[in-house]
């Protein structure tokens, strides 16, 4: 185990400190001294142009940001991990989500302790295209023979966040006629919402759980068994026999997992399972087998045009120099605003109503990988580390918590997502409503950044004893992005980018980004209270004081 760079000892750390403290952010006065500041600030990577401009840099910061990068030999574990070392220490993994997306026929094959990787992907991937092909043609029937009309995703984490996220994002290349739906949480409403108004005979479901153990997704995966043989016994589509039972599992569930013996004990054909790798951790497996579902509304074309986004990103950030690297530049502002401005949360505010649920799956990404106090070494940190990730889709937020982010007292950067050609594009009359939608987007980053003055509002002939309430500070950070359309290409890149965001900043604060230890304990706890919530008096009495009064107090209620 390697012991990783203390960034707080380099020589880049000490000058962005000295830097940070000679600062006086004043970006109305940097844009008037330098009209090329946007040009100069602004980045390709793909489809994706990205405006660095307001963010609250100079041309030192940059440098000094590159130079903290390159004395943490962020160039060192990034060649680590595309060449699969062992990254992950704590569970002595290879970390290869970008091998997920790799095209076929690559050269030179990656081989990871013996295992021929792009083969082995390419395999998994042909078999989830076939069966794609399958539920969208028609060829894959239910048992009475009909075609599938709505795939249910059963998962959780990163077997839900991603499938979902992408789905709600991409429903413009949705099949006609085909409808997905998931479940997670382990209340049964989630379950009994998603199911009640479906056709069980023309209902398909995967169960998405890499050992097929996962305790939420094997119950949701029960319950939905037991509805099935429920409908189609009441509809008289099955007989009320094991047989019959059998056969209809084995027509309406596929799962995505390795656990090929617990799959076949749940009754589903272990040739209906799609596996994926260790290497490939729960949440940067959209790509994976787990985005099984999405491959069949968008298609093995449109998965594959998803893919192709990822890897774009991918070469970019392995092959492009720091100072024009977008995913770089964009971690290391984010450990800037972390580490020297004292930022404790990151809003990230896709203009594009198909991403409302980009905030959400970045929730995951970037706090399950970089919520950690301990280095990979199991040394304590020496900084910071991790920010709150959060947002909503615009121009909802506006109504909601930008007032916060303009006039409050917490410094919160934020990036903004847009596209230019909408799904959509609607008229209220002679209006442009993308149009005036996007003018909002352009605006609330111009006033977050450019602020207005005590004089601009007295100006306006606002009364003196409510002009300090109309002051906006400006000099309040955001990033924007604007690509052409949201393809599946342009989301495959928007997660890839911040995938490889979130290791950046990894790197710098030494962590490991790739595993979870801290979703573990409440989750063997809860194995252990069950029995006192079902009533076991000595299962409660082992608890403590808290804990004992509120399940005597649900049991009471309960009745």
């Amino acid at each position: 185990m390697s012991t990783p760079i203390d960034a707080t000892s380099t020589g880049a750390w000490t000058a962005l400190t000295a830097h940070r403290d000679g600062l006086t952010p004043d970006l109305r006065a940097w844009f008037a001294a330098d009209p090329e500041r946007a040009a100069q600030l602004s980045r390709q990577v793909g489809d994706l142009h990205v405006d660095l401009s307001k963010n609250l840099i100079t041309d030192e910061t940059l440098e000094l940001l590159t130079r903290l990068a390159d004395e943490v030999d962020l160039s060192g574990r990034l060649a680590a991990m595309f060449a699969g070392e062992h990254i992950n220490v704590t569970e002595d993994r290879a970390v290869l989500h970008t091998a997920l997306r790799r095209p076929a026929g690559v050269s030179p094959e990656l081989v990871v302790d013996g295992q021929h990787v792009d083969s082995d992907v390419q395999e998994v991937l042909a078999k989830v295209y076939a069966f794609a092909d399958k539920v969208r043609s028609g060829q894959w029937t239910g048992v009475t023979g009909q075609r599938v009309a709505t795939v249910v995703n059963i998962g959780i984490g990163g077997s839900d966040l991603g499938p979902v996220m992408a789905y709600e994002a991409l429903k413009p290349y949705v099949q006609d006629g085909l409808e997905l739906r998931f479940v997670s949480n382990i209340d049964p409403t989630d379950l009994a919402e998603k199911v009640k108004d479906l056709d069980p005979t023309t209902t398909l479901f995967i169960v998405a759980s890499k050992t097929f153990g996962t305790l939420e997704t094997l119950t949701n995966a029960r319950l939905a068994r037991d509805w099935l043989w429920r409908e189609l016994i009441a509809a008289g589509a099955i007989e009320d026999t094991e047989d019959a039972r059998t056969g209809a599992v084995a027509k309406h569930f596929v799962a995505v997992s390795t656990a090929l013996d617990k799959v076949a004990a749940f009754g589903i054909d272990p040739e209906n399972a799609f596996g994926f790798w260790d290497w490939v951790g729960g949440r940067y497996s959209v790509d994976s087998a787990i985005g099984t579902s999405l491959a069949i509304a968008i298609g093995p074309e449109g998965f594959a045009d998803f893919l192709a986004g990822f890897h774009t990103v991918d070469e970019h950030v392995r092959t492009t120099p720091f100072a024009q690297n977008v995913p770089v530049l964009m971690g290391l502002l984010n450990v800037w605003y972390v580490n020297f401005l004292d930022a404790h949360t990151h809003a990230v505010l896709p203009y594009a109503q198909y991403l409302h649920r980009f905030p959400a799956y970045l929730q995951q990404l970037t706090m399950e990988s970089n919520g950690k106090s301990v280095r990979w070494d199991g040394s304590p940190v020496t900084t910071e580390t991790g920010e709150v990730f959060w947002g909503e889709p615009g121009t909802n937020g506006q109504h909601a918590f930008y007032q916060l982010i303009h006039q409050g007292t917490r410094l919160i950067p934020a990036d903004f997502i847009a596209v230019a050609n909408p799904a959509h594009p609607l008229k209220d009359g002679d209006t442009d409503v993308h149009a005036l939608f996007l003018a909002n987007y352009f605006a609330q980053t111009k006033a977050l950044a450019f602020g207005k003055t005590a004089d601009e509002v007295r100006a306006e002939g606002t009364a003196e004893e409510i002009v300090p309430a109309r002051v906006f500070s400006g000099n309040r950070p955001t990033t924007s992005i604007l690509a052409p359309a949201l393809t599946p290409s342009v989301l495959g890149q928007l997660i890839a980018l911040y995938e490889h965001i979130t290791f950046v900043q990894g790197i710098v604060w030494g962590i490991d980004s790739f595993d979870q230890w801290g979703v573990e304990l409440g989750k063997k706890l809860a194995l252990e209270i069950a029995p006192a919530v079902e009533g076991d008096a000595g299962a409660l009495a082992g608890q403590d004081p808290s804990t004992q009064a509120l399940i005597a107090k649900y049991l009471e209620l309960r009745g």
